[in-house]
């Protein structure tokens, strides 16, 4: 009796301090034969699931970080720790093939009446929160009577199997297997996958409507579960005040009670606050972390236009003058160093004047056009009806 009362303490302790469920065990290895397949569960909300499916890699990015909280007794005495981080990972689908996913691990580790008690959550999660594979553990050291239990969810084709161990003595005494297809597990969210999924909430500052999600009651049968933005609120952080965005979450059992928490985040994400309706014992941050701030592109910088009066300006004018004598003395040169260009200009103005085109551009182009390299060597102006590329046919008028 003494061992069955501190277990129930322990698990609505654990509960508490790890995931919101009290954890049933799991197990590793199962099997698609052995597993007894639930054919009805509650559904989840459009809502929730349409809220899944919109996560994009950018926005989960900044949820990527460790955290740690102390679990605090009701007389203010630290007697645990929790702490939560998710890191990106790839989970291995077949021995050739793999993908991108997230890897959620939390641990809690305290005493209940003196007893040792840890849980420990890991757990494979995609972008949408579907959860790909997931263990929980818990144990209690009882001097005379150890007991752990183990949970194991993952996902095997097109279903979900779920198993259950319980070891007392290092030995198993209960298996007890289940198996759930997908497609009735829309909108699912494990105990991982909440993790991530209020950090992605405390985020957006926001809680969709209706909010109704699939999750594990304490007994790791299928049920709903429902979130809630309760606003803002103020916390003492020792000597510092911070507001907290409150999330409530509520799992509603399929046959016991319904149990609900309250989650305060920071807002980067950092749980900051989180309290069990009923439990003694609550989660605190010691002090206010470096908030994560993420790297937002700077704004195109827009340039007005600037009338330059630089004649005005001395230093500008004097510019101009020193590169103005520059060019002068050095097309000077150039036009001493080759006398045929003033030889060549003075022929084409000679016979520019005595031509006297409508189409001075025309005339130049048709002048300078032997002188071309691409061009073969010829007569200029042998006749003034020759086709010429720079103009049309010339028109003739018959007598």
């Amino acid at each position: 009796e003494n061992t069955d009362s501190s277990l129930q303490i322990f698990r609505k302790y654990t509960f508490s301090m790890a995931t919101g469920n009290p954890l049933p065990t799991v197990h590793a290895a199962n099997s698609l034969e052995t597993a007894k397949e639930v054919q009805k569960v509650p559904n989840a909300s459009k809502s929730a699931i349409e809220f899944l499916s919109l996560f994009e890699t950018d926005e989960i990015e900044p949820c990527l970080f460790e955290e740690s909280l102390a679990a605090i007794s009701e007389n203010g005495q630290t007697v645990g720790t929790f702490s939560i981080s998710v890191k990106k990972s790839r989970y291995a689908i077949a021995e050739w093939y793999d993908e991108e996913c997230y890897l959620v691990h939390a641990r809690s580790k305290g005493t209940v009446d003196g007893v040792p008690c840890t849980t420990s959550i890991t757990g494979y999660v995609k972008k949408n929160l579907e959860t790909l594979e997931q263990h929980v553990e818990e144990s209690v050291r009882f001097r005379e009577h150890p007991v752990e239990t183990r949970t194991h969810v993952v996902k095997r084709q097109d279903q979900i199997i779920v198993t259950k161990t319980v070891i007392e003595r290092d030995e198993e005494i209960h298996v007890n297997s289940s198996s759930y297809k997908c497609e009735l597990l829309q909108g699912l969210v494990s105990e991982s996958a909440n993790l991530l999924l209020l950090r992605m909430m405390a985020r957006r500052q926001a809680v969709p409507e209706n909010a109704i999600f699939l999750s594990f009651d304490s007994d790791h049968h299928i049920c709903t579960s429902t979130y809630m933005a309760l606003g803002f609120q103020k916390q003492q952080v020792k000597k510092e005040e911070v507001d907290v965005f409150v999330i409530e979450r509520v799992v509603n059992s399929i046959e016991g009670v319904p149990l609900s928490w309250q989650f305060c985040f920071l807002s980067d994400g950092h749980l900051s606050r989180r309290v069990q309706v009923g439990s003694p014992v609550i989660m605190l941050i010691l002090q206010v972390p470096i908030l994560i701030d993420t790297d937002e592109p700077d704004p195109r910088p827009v340039f007005g236009k600037i009338p330059l009066e630089w004649e005005e300006d001395v230093e500008l004018y004097s510019q101009f003058l020193d590169r103005k004598e520059e060019l002068q003395a050095s097309h000077a040169t150039y036009v001493r160093r080759h006398p045929e260009l003033t030889n060549l200009l003075a022929d084409f103005l000679q016979l520019l004047l005595l031509r006297k085109p409508d189409n001075v551009v025309t005339f130049a182009a048709e002048y300078f056009a032997p002188f071309s390299a691409q061009n073969p060597p010829c007569r200029s102006f042998q006749s003034s009806h020759k086709p010429s590329p720079f103009r049309g046919p010339v028109q003739t008028v018959s007598e």
